[in-house]
């Protein structure tokens, strides 16, 4: 079976290899996000040692990171379980010999490697040679970092296999899934970071998986101050993927008895 899960990540990965061109353009888009984030907090810093718990070095490693991170978490799974919920297609994974969710997930993973190979490892390259990024040289660091980014990766494809299935309950959950991916930038603490929202919804957004998908995994390589540790990321993260199994699989349960095939 663990054979079978790694030919669906190897598979999904060579398929992306046909579009690699839309990721090398994709980096460039990715600088002018960073650039124009890094000219924006320039500003807002301007006069000021410190914000948020993060001086302007500190921030500038936090939006590359941020961003090249995404490059490797996102994915566009909801929207794939809803083509196959809307054509029917699901009807036949019910039918095969592997949990269907456990398999949206490994080819998620497929994609994932091959944006982190080809689009953040060299992203994160040409970002470090034009703006002033300030990288850790502690290596215990950097494996924690790719285990948060690994987290990072499960728990925003949860949320997604979330949203995805409730095209079987609203038919067209496409509204759905455009608010989620704002939700999700914009919580996760991709757009700005946790620790600048007002107290009130800082204590919200923490009891939120959101955090644990852009925020903390930044925070901890950027080097913010604040008492966040590479563990009780890990703790935060490991708890959200644990607890985000449950609706995951009282929807799927539920999705079996509402399938119905439009158009025929």
């Amino acid at each position: 079976m663990i054979s079978a899960y790694a030919d669906f990540i190897r598979i999904r990965f060579l398929s992306m290899l046909a579009y690699r061109m839309n990721y090398y353009s994709g980096i460039l888009i990715y600088m002018v996000n960073i650039g124009a984030q890094y000219f924006l907090w320039h500003a807002i810093y301007s006069g000021a040692e410190g914000l948020g718990g993060m001086n302007l070095s500190q921030m500038t490693t936090y939006v590359a990171v941020a961003w090249m991170a995404r490059a490797f978490y996102f994915n566009n799974l909801d929207r794939e379980i809803a083509n196959e919920i809307r054509d029917g297609s699901v009807a036949i994974q019910f039918i095969r010999p592997y949990p269907y969710l456990v398999v949206k997930m490994m080819q998620g993973l497929g994609e994932g490697l091959f944006r982190l190979l080809f689009f953040s490892t060299p992203g994160m390259v040409l970002v470090w040679l034009f703006f002033p990024v300030a990288l850790p040289r502690d290596p215990v660091l950097w494996v924690a970092f790719l285990t948060m980014l690994l987290f990072s990766f499960l728990i925003n494809s949860q949320i997604n296999i979330l949203t995805g299935l409730f095209a079987f309950f609203v038919e067209n959950n496409e509204g759905m899934m455009r608010f989620k991916r704002v939700l999700v930038d914009l919580f996760s603490g991709l757009i700005i970071p946790v620790s600048f929202f007002p107290g009130w919804a800082e204590t919200v957004l923490r009891l939120l998986p959101f955090q644990a998908i852009t925020y903390l995994p930044a925070a901890v390589f950027s080097g913010k101050t604040g008492g966040i540790g590479i563990g009780n990321v890990l703790g935060v993260q490991a708890l959200w993927f644990v607890v985000l199994i449950v609706p995951m699989a009282v929807m799927w349960q539920l999705s079996r008895r509402r399938l119905f095939v439009q158009g025929g």
